[in-house]
């Protein structure tokens, strides 16, 4: 088993006022040539966006952008007719794929708005762009780890697609429980992320906003030494392209 370990507190950051983010890959200002993501897993912010503030129109093309906010709302906007608010307890999910400009801004003038943002590289480019957004089922991640994210051919249900061959679960693990991840796809390697509590993968403990990356295995345990949240990406390590 081969492991990558991105600590909360070796993080990048980026603090501007109205946004503090914080990096665990490189992204904007902050470049660390050790931390350029893991496979097609290419960044993974953790922002926070003061009341009222947010990010103004902006294009992405090519990119699977996956946004979870975690406390409060986001509002989006985009050139493809989309206006919605994304609450804690979902998930959006943008193929960029030939080109969108848009929006997203805190929802609320009076709290922070918390949030995951994750990028993919995509399995095809220059598709046309999508847009969708769901609400997760809490109670089907009690001690399990629930699928949230399937590639586009996928035939489970009521999960949000993306344009690759990537899987994204999230479990609430109860204190003393130990979960289980078998791997979708015999390639693909494996990054947990830590959203709150305290966990052991192996010998290995992690803490809140922890990440590790792992590769060279099939199935994975996890013990939760407090009750703990964790989103689990699995994706491919290269691109289709670079194995052929």
């Amino acid at each position: 088993m081969a492991t990558q370990l991105d600590l909360a507190d070796s993080r990048g950051i980026a603090d501007i006022g109205w946004l503090v983010s914080r990096h665990t890959f490189s992204f904007g200002d902050y470049h660390n040539p050790n931390r350029m993501g893991f496979g097609l897993l290419r960044v993974l912010n953790d922002d926070v966006v003061a009341p009222a503030k947010g990010f103004g129109t902006h294009p992405h093309r090519d990119m699977e952008i996956i946004s979870i906010p975690l406390a409060g709302s986001l509002r989006h906007q985009d050139n493809m007719g989309n206006s919605h608010v994304i609450k804690a307890g979902e998930v959006q999910v943008m193929s960029a794929g030939t080109g969108i400009t848009h929006s997203e801004f805190n929802h609320s003038d009076n709290m922070d708005v918390n949030f995951l943002q994750i990028w993919v590289l995509p399995k095809e480019k220059c598709i046309s762009p999508r847009y969708d957004q769901r609400e997760l089922d809490t109670s089907a991640m009690s001690n399990h780890f629930h699928l949230i994210v399937t590639p586009l051919d996928d035939e489970t249900k009521d999960v949000i697609k993306i344009n690759q061959d990537a899987y994204f679960s999230m479990a609430e693990v109860d204190a003393g429980q130990i979960v289980n991840y078998e791997k979708y796809q015999d390639n693909n390697g494996v990054y947990f992320f830590v959203i709150d509590g305290n966990i052991n993968i192996g010998t290995q403990a992690l803490t809140k906003r922890d990440g590790m990356g792992i590769t060279d295995t099939d199935t994975l345990e996890l013990t939760a030494n407090e009750k703990s949240k964790v989103l689990c990406m699995e994706v491919p390590m290269r691109s289709k392209s670079s194995q052929n």
